[in-house]
């Protein structure tokens, strides 16, 4: 494998943006809810994950999702969505980095599994098709990431090979998807680390100002 490559895909929540577990808890804390309890009915229950996953394919509606989530957990279904994650930000060292990667001629996608669009827009204000090269977002593509079509899909509006690419996500599962591709995989947990990692497979300063 070649140490440098020319494409970099990116996870936009919890990658682009600051971490999603501590809004998750805030939003726990706000409500008065047990700590964990999010994702105890989400992304742990059978029925939360069939319909968190069904939201990201695009087969349910964020509002729909919202009275689902609202039920289980007891809370108000009213724009849940963004009273979940509106606390997150965006993550300075990665777009910079991402800026970067572009001005040194490299191909910079997004591959984002969606929360909905609609009340409450994750995407907004970040100037996505302006900024990136592709951007793929799963409800437009009826399916979800670990999907390989979905990848295939990123790649193509790239015009790119997998091998010559990388893929960076917080979730570990989606990053070894990648990895069977054929994408050098990043796994984020630390930004710092994750430029420093990205700057060594392609061979630039990402931390480099403009």
């Amino acid at each position: 494998m070649s140490s440098q490559r020319t494409g970099l895909v990116l996870d936009f929540g919890g990658v682009l943006t600051t971490p999603l577990l501590p809004v998750v808890l805030a939003f726990e804390q706000r409500e008065g809810l047990p700590q964990g309890a999010c994702i105890n009915a989400l992304y742990q229950d059978d029925e939360g994950v069939r319909i968190t996953s069904d939201l990201e394919r695009g087969a349910v509606s964020q509002t729909e999702w919202n009275e689902f989530a609202g039920k289980k957990l007891g809370v108000s279904p009213d724009n849940l969505m963004g009273r979940i994650f509106g606390g997150l930000r965006p993550e300075p060292l990665l777009i910079n980095a991402a800026a970067a990667a572009r001005r040194a001629g490299i191909k910079v996608g997004i591959l984002s599994n969606s929360v909905g669009l609609a009340p409450w827009d994750l995407y907004d204000g970040y100037e996505l098709e302006k900024l990136y090269d592709a951007v793929v977002i799963s409800e437009h593509y009826q399916m979800r990431k670990p999907d390989p079509e979905l990848f295939e899909i990123t790649l193509k509006q790239m015009d790119m090979p997998a091998d010559q690419c990388i893929f960076v996500d917080d979730t570990e599962a989606y990053v070894k998807a990648a990895e069977q591709l054929g994408f050098a995989g990043v796994h984020n947990k630390d930004p710092q680390q994750t430029v420093a990692d990205l700057s060594n497979l392609l061979g630039v300063d990402l931390t480099a100002a403009p």
